[in-house]
């Protein structure tokens, strides 16, 4: 099922590699940020400290996870360090369609299957300034063994060539820069003509603006 313009919600894709504050930042708007709702994916990986199941992931077997995929449950799905992670499809479609914003913390891959069935989806890449401070930042994290950053690091300049798929980028040197720069395309996106139009509905009608949204 493909996305059209009468859905009043919008779908925001946030990607980056590891280390580059992604999930500071996401979870930063959403706490700014009424009516975004983070998309919760099942992952196969294991929790990490602090980490509950069904507040951060839905964490569950290879095996389940595999099960779900045949049944065609995902609207994408992926294996990222040895790791498989999924979006619900339903879930998704339903939010949107209802008005709400949905976010999701995505991969480059995951991002290529979703932009073909949601085309409005919203793309953002978070960068580091540096590669050296990627890996500073992946060290001062403390999450992760000394040969799993290392692999994040080799993976990183793979994943960022694909920035250039994303309609946005934003560099996280300070904080609030970045978070400034997030919240602002949040915002634009809502008031893109199809999303206002869907949203406002009898204010369009009394103003005579006739839009197609189908």
């Amino acid at each position: 099922m493909s996305q059209t313009n009468a859905s009043s919600g919008s779908l925001f894709m946030v990607a980056a590699p590891s280390g580059a504050g992604k999930s500071t930042l996401v979870n930063a708007l959403l706490a700014q940020e009424p009516g975004i709702q983070l998309s919760i994916s099942f992952t196969t990986r294991a929790p990490r400290p602090g980490e509950a199941n069904g507040r951060e992931y839905h964490f569950i077997t290879p095996e389940d996870f595999l099960a779900r995929k045949e049944q065609g449950e995902f609207l994408e799905s992926a294996e990222v360090h040895g790791n498989f992670y999924g979006t619900s499809r339903l879930r998704i479609a339903e939010q949107i369609k209802a008005g709400t914003d949905v976010l999701l913390e995505i991969d480059w891959q995951g991002a290529q299957q979703i932009k073909k069935q949601f085309p409005h989806a919203v793309g953002i890449f978070i960068l580091p300034p540096s590669i050296a401070a990627l890996e500073e930042r992946l060290k001062k994290r403390g999450q992760d063994e000394p040969h799993v950053i290392t692999r994040r690091i080799l993976a990183a300049g793979g994943e960022i060539a694909h920035a250039a798929e994303f309609e946005y980028a934003i560099i996280n040197q300070q904080f609030a820069s970045a978070l400034s720069e997030l919240t602002a395309i949040v915002k634009a996106a809502r008031c893109r003509f199809a999303q206002q139009a869907a949203r406002n509905t009898s204010l369009f009608a009394q103003l005579g603006i006739h839009a197609n949204l189908n």
